[in-house]
């Protein structure tokens, strides 16, 4: 084996290769996309991940300042304030993205499981969610704390975790639930890139069977109909 050729045992080739597999070459970034995504439906769902961004970064600003900085100053109460309506405006960002493609059948042409990730993702921030109560520091959080462990306790989940161990539960909601949904939003974002944005239903052309449009097993690059409709650059 000469130096120029490269080792298949190394497990940057390895990842690499499959890499490769996953996402096509020139679907990571494409600067090209279907005509019918110039149409609104198509952009909630980018408008979900620009306010999950912020929720990221405004959440970053106050764990590092810490629980009274936005008592306590006019600049941390306008972070928390924006943080808040960053959260309000992802979740109505999601839940417009979400019924939009349920009614489009994103499912369509082996995307099942971009839709689950999705719709896990819509589930694991509404938890994210809930467990900001804390972030109040007053008698209202401790108030949702207690009607939480009623329902909780209700359902048989409450001694899986405590909603009245407010480190566990704030622990949760500025480390572990972001991680997670972080992990299915990248995973879904990877997956939407694989397979392409999923068309309307009249993009299809009524003379080409399913077998066309989804392309033969295991060429997952063919099942976004780009070639047959207008191009948006």
């Amino acid at each position: 084996m000469t130096t120029n050729q490269p080792d298949p045992r190394s497990w940057t080739v390895r990842l690499r290769t499959r890499l490769a597999r996953t996402v096509p070459a020139g679907q990571l970034l494409p600067d090209r996309q279907p005509a019918y995504v110039r149409s609104w439906i198509y952009v909630f769902g980018v408008a979900s991940l620009a306010a999950f961004v912020y929720v990221i970064a405004s959440g970053l600003v106050l764990s590092l300042k810490g629980s009274a900085w936005w008592h306590t100053s006019s600049a941390g109460h306008f972070v928390n304030s924006t943080h808040l309506w960053s959260v309000e405006l992802f979740f109505m960002f999601m839940v417009i993205h979400l019924w939009g493609k349920f009614f489009m059948a994103a499912w369509r042409g082996r995307r099942a499981l971009t839709w689950i990730t999705g719709a896990v993702a819509f589930i694991g921030s509404v938890g994210t969610a809930f467990t900001g109560y804390l972030s109040q520091s007053n008698f209202d959080s401790q108030w949702t704390a207690g009607q939480a462990k009623d329902g909780l306790n209700a359902v048989g989940i409450g001694s899986v975790f405590n909603v009245l161990n407010t480190g566990q539960m704030l622990l949760w909601h500025v480390m572990l639930l972001p991680l997670v949904l972080g992990v299915l939003i990248v995973l879904h974002i990877v997956l939407v890139r694989r397979h392409g944005v999923v068309p309307p239903f009249d993009a299809i052309p009524p003379d080409r069977d399913h077998a066309e449009v989804t392309g033969p097993p295991g060429a997952d690059d063919a099942l976004s109909p780009e070639p047959v409709a207008p191009v948006l650059r």
